[in-house]
């Protein structure tokens, strides 16, 4: 299966809903797509994104370099040609724009390499599991009043959803704890209750919030610190009890070896676009297998749904609809619980003329 052609462009993705945490708003999804095809006539696509900034930088870096790479490749070696490109773009990495351009590329092959074996991705990155948890990000933005908090949340459990995950991040401290105290009130002890401070926290306000937040029984508290601050994550870890959860802006798998080395995190949350791809992801959810860690990966559910349910400790799939304008059908949810696709590849149903509309180029200053 060697590697003929090799494409990227960009699109623009309006947000599906308003969307706030503590340090930003996401008011639009650059979505970078590369598309592949093989000598006998066999084709991928793989995906990235962007919060609305920077796309342009990593389609520019896959057209000049890293898209000539690939070409005359073997696709059914997806290791191989990530770490030749991994080490031809080593000035860059480990790096944002580097990652995401890897990481268009390597879901790509290994699309292309289910297709050719008539494989869905999650059997074929391991099949350890049939359906994985869903829970509900999308009804907790930071911007919702309590009462929206509660009314999205009771939706969420009519769903079926097995968790809800509520922003947090308000200039009081009081103001977060009445938020979470009215959730957990209208959904009861038994739905799992997360939240998520998006690096917003000082390490004393955090220390201080996690103690405050601990009778409400969070399942975890997540990026509570900068993601270069490994030694406060360890910190917060050792003292309180409710377990950290750390991953979506790490960019290596030795960010993550270092978080796991420090007793920094309980809970780990790669993303496959900002790890680098399906290849390094799949190392990050072994890597937490062999500490006993579970995998609840970061946003992107369509493709993490499949990765998820790849590998035994995938517990959790975090439910944010961004695709719905990009494809043809939605991910299958079942009472709240995510059934990877059976179709061979990735198992996206990509909407070819909707892309095609939502293309464009970011227009440089002189």
């Amino acid at each position: 299966m060697k590697i003929a052609k090799a494409r990227a462009f960009l699109c623009n993705v309006p947000v599906e809903r308003p969307r706030t945490d503590a340090v930003q708003a996401f008011v639009q999804q650059e979505t970078i797509f590369v598309d592949i095809e093989s000598t006998d006539g066999a084709s991928g696509t793989g995906y990235s994104y962007t919060i609305g900034t920077g796309g342009s930088a990593v389609v520019e870096l896959l057209q000049g370099y890293v898209l000539p790479e690939v070409i005359a490749e073997d696709a059914s070696r997806p290791e191989a040609i990530w770490r030749k490109l991994h080490d031809s773009t080593r000035a860059t990495m480990v790096g944002a724009i580097t990652a995401l351009a890897l990481a268009a590329v390597d879901i790509a092959i290994w699309d292309l390499r289910a297709r050719s074996l008539g494989l869905p991705l999650w059997q074929l990155a391991g099949g350890a599991q049939e359906r994985v948890a869903l829970y509900d990000t999308d009804g907790g933005w930071l911007h919702l009043s309590p009462q929206e908090l509660v009314s999205n949340a009771l939706a969420s459990m009519e769903r079926g959803y097995k968790g809800v995950k509520v922003k947090v991040g308000k200039p009081s401290a009081a103001e977060d704890l009445a938020r979470l105290r009215a959730v957990r009130e209208a959904i009861g002890p038994h739905v799992a209750l997360m939240v998520d401070a998006n690096q917003g926290f000082t390490r004393d306000e955090a220390l201080r919030r996690g103690r405050l937040f601990e009778p409400v029984d969070l399942t975890w508290i997540e990026e509570p610190l900068p993601a270069d601050d490994v030694q406060g994550h360890a910190q917060l870890s050792a003292a309180i009890g409710t377990p950290v959860a750390v991953g979506e802006s790490l960019y290596s798998l030795g960010q993550f070896r270092e978080y796991v080395a420090a007793g920094a995190a309980n809970v780990l949350q790669p993303d496959v676009a900002r790890i680098g791809g399906i290849t390094p992801w799949l190392k990050v959810a072994h890597l937490a297998e062999a500490f006993n860690m579970m995998i609840a990966p970061h946003f992107l559910m369509e493709l993490h749904l499949s990765l998820a349910a790849a590998v035994p400790n995938g517990r959790w799939v975090e439910w944010i609809p961004q695709l719905s304008a990009l494809t043809t059908a939605p991910m299958t949810a079942a009472d709240g619980w995510g059934v990877p696709p059976s179709s061979p590849g990735i198992g996206i149903s990509w909407d070819r003329s909707a892309i095609d509309a939502l293309r464009f180029e970011r227009q440089h200053v002189p």
